[in-house]
């Protein structure tokens, strides 16, 4: 309405005061999940490479599809097609359902009338990006198990073994060592108050999603995740190679640097890199040169700036960052490889310590209730 009356509408923000932001919100739709997204473009390439046009392979593709957010949102897509809009036109009407590289793709694609090419490169692409977070997400699946049986086993010896000990170690009158009554105090402190200690947990979850949900709080966190010692240089490699990865991608469908570079950092997953990323777009339009851009961000290593001016000096920028980008690849796969190696001596000696700890705590005064007796 503001907008019709002539005015010019900056931002939109919630208003109100209040704990309505610690509410979960349904409001932002969800994304396609990536398998699927994945297995409809393959489709869609093979039925646009057999001559059929993109009205009729949407309304096969659709009828393939289970209930879900995908095929409502392929309805949509076919309805806005038939009005005469185009596939990308289409795609990029859906907001963040789609991944942001996907509507620019095809925009490429059909530009240079290679439709089926371009979606089969962004298959590529995808099945990629796909096959990374599944190595870091499972990479990172034996660590977290082995925290979460350390802290099974904690609460196991904090709630049931140390209050069975406390009562008799009390009836025997004698003095307790400091680091019994270090453990006795801790185990009070986690069985008096553990209907607190759950609601703080849960609040603290829900700030952290919430606070994930905004620009700012969100990167925040990511450049925390950056921090994390051994783990942050894994995140920043990957987020790397996403940005090379897409910006490859794009260029090789046909679309502009400029646009492509704007594209690209908005396919990078933390924020925090790609805030830092977002500026090499403009000075590369005022004419700086692309390499020279991204060593003023700071947040790119020598190797892939020496690599990105070889390829703009030869005119393959788009090979030489998809190099890159293999190589980043190939650099998270080894510092994930040399985190695993660590990370079990390291968490079963912690155990022990922990485990120790609390034994001798156990088992102290009763060794010297039995030297006194003696």
């Amino acid at each position: 309405e503001l907008e019709r009356l002539g005015y010019h509408v900056f931002a939109i923000r919630r208003g109100g005061l209040g704990l309505s932001w610690l509410l979960p919100s349904d409001r932002r739709p969800r994304r396609i999940p990536p398998r699927r997204l994945l297995i409809f473009n393959q489709e869609l390439a093979a039925l646009l490479r057999a001559g059929l046009p993109v009205l009729q392979a949407l309304d096969l593709l659709l009828k393939r599809q289970r209930q879900g957010e995908l095929k409502a949102r392929l309805v949509d897509i076919r309805d806005r097609v038939e009005s005469g809009a185009s596939l990308s036109e289409a795609v990029a009407a859906q907001g963040e359902v789609f991944p942001p590289l996907y509507a620019p793709t095809l925009m490429a694609g059909e530009r240079s009338g290679d439709l089926e090419g371009v979606i089969d490169r962004f298959v590529r692409y995808q099945r990629l990006v796909y096959e990374g977070r599944k190595k870091v997400a499972s990479a990172l699946v034996y660590p977290a198990v082995l925290v979460g049986l350390s802290a099974v086993l904690i609460g196991v010896m904090l709630f049931y073994v140390v209050p069975g000990f406390e009562s008799f170690f009390l009836d025997l009158g004698t003095d307790l060592p400091t680091i019994t009554r270090v453990i006795m105090g801790l185990s009070d402190l986690v069985t008096d108050y553990w209907v607190w200690w759950l609601v703080a947990i849960a609040v603290a979850a829900v700030v952290v999603m919430r606070l994930r949900a905004t620009r700012r709080g969100g990167r925040w966190l990511d450049r925390l995740k950056l921090r994390v010692p051994v783990l942050g240089t894994v995140f920043h490699r990957f987020a790397l190679s996403e940005y090379c990865r897409s910006l490859s991608t794009l260029l090789a469908g046909g679309t502009p640097l400029v646009g492509a570079l704007g594209v690209a950092s908005g396919a990078v997953s933390n924020s925090y890199i790609r805030e830092r990323l977002k500026p090499v777009a403009g000075k590369v339009s005022e004419g700086a040169p692309f390499h020279r851009s991204l060593e003023e961000t700071g947040a790119v290593p020598a190797l892939a700036i020496d690599m990105a001016q070889v390829g703009e000096a030869t005119g393959e920028l788009g090979t030489m960052l998809g190099t890159v980008s293999d190589f980043l690849d190939e650099e998270v796969e080894t510092a994930l490889a040399r985190i695993l190696s660590l990370i079990e001596p390291i968490m079963l000696v912690l155990m022990g310590i922990i485990i120790a700890t609390l034994l001798i705590a156990v088992y102290l005064p009763l060794s010297s209730a039995l030297s006194t007796v003696r």
